[in-house]
């Protein structure tokens, strides 16, 4: 995916009510929007370099978004709402091996009353759910984690994935970590233990997990390579 204009480039002051960040560029301090509902936990350090595009918008009350902060030298992309729109095309260019065997693609598919997948896929003989979430955590060295925070929607999703499996869909949970010195996923069961007990059930059950990491740049960001996980 690349990005559709050029990115600038400044340093992170801080993060605040969420969806807001403070950046230094060209000496004077601009508002971000911050386009991450998690904690961004381990990347909020303030001088980070940052990297947020500019809108065109007039009607936009920030006209920045952040989108990559590069922390310990590793540029991480932040922004949730980039995580499809990279899969999609993964999908498209039929780069996920695991999912290459389906020929029709859908985006936010209703699943049930409460539930919409990210993804729909289908071919003559089989039909498949996907559930994508992005991945910004790394603790230890090469390993990736998630959550960054207590997520009942996930939790939610991932019980949503058990009752798809259930009623004869093919399922899978794909984690896209947003940077690439990470060799392992684990999920964070001290961050919520409630969602590490669904993943483990949702496993159980038979639904597939993937793991891919991404490669970054400030000009595009694409899936690398399949990333093994612990259960």
């Amino acid at each position: 995916m690349n990005f559709k204009i050029q990115l600038l480039q400044g340093s992170l002051i801080k993060r605040y009510k969420r969806f807001f960040t403070d950046v230094i560029y060209e000496n004077k301090t601009i508002t971000c929007h911050c386009p991450n509902s998690g904690s961004m936990k381990g990347l909020l350090v303030a001088g980070n370099k940052v990297w947020f595009s500019k809108s065109d918008n007039p009607k936009r009350k920030l006209k920045y978004t952040l989108e990559l902060i590069e922390s310990n030298k590793i540029m991480i992309g932040i922004n949730t709402f980039l995580t499809n729109k990279i899969v999609l095309e993964a999908l498209n260019q039929k780069k996920i091996k695991s999912l290459t065997k389906f020929n029709k693609i859908k985006s936010e598919v209703k699943y049930s009353d409460h539930t919409r997948f990210d993804f729909f896929l289908s071919n003559e003989k089989e039909k498949c759910f996907v559930e994508v979430k992005n991945v910004t955590l790394s603790r230890k060295k090469n390993l990736a984690e998630f959550p960054d925070a207590v997520t009942s929607r996930g939790t939610k999703h991932l019980n949503e994935l058990i009752h798809a499996k259930k009623s004869g869909y093919s399922v899978f949970m794909l984690y896209l970590i947003q940077r690439e010195d990470c060799k392992l996923f684990k999920i964070a069961s001290d961050i919520d233990p409630d969602y590490n007990f669904a993943f483990k059930e949702a496993v159980k059950a038979g639904v597939k997990i993937l793991c891919y990491d991404c490669k970054m740049s400030d000009k595009k960001i694409i899936i690398n390579k399949l990333i093994r996980y612990e259960s």
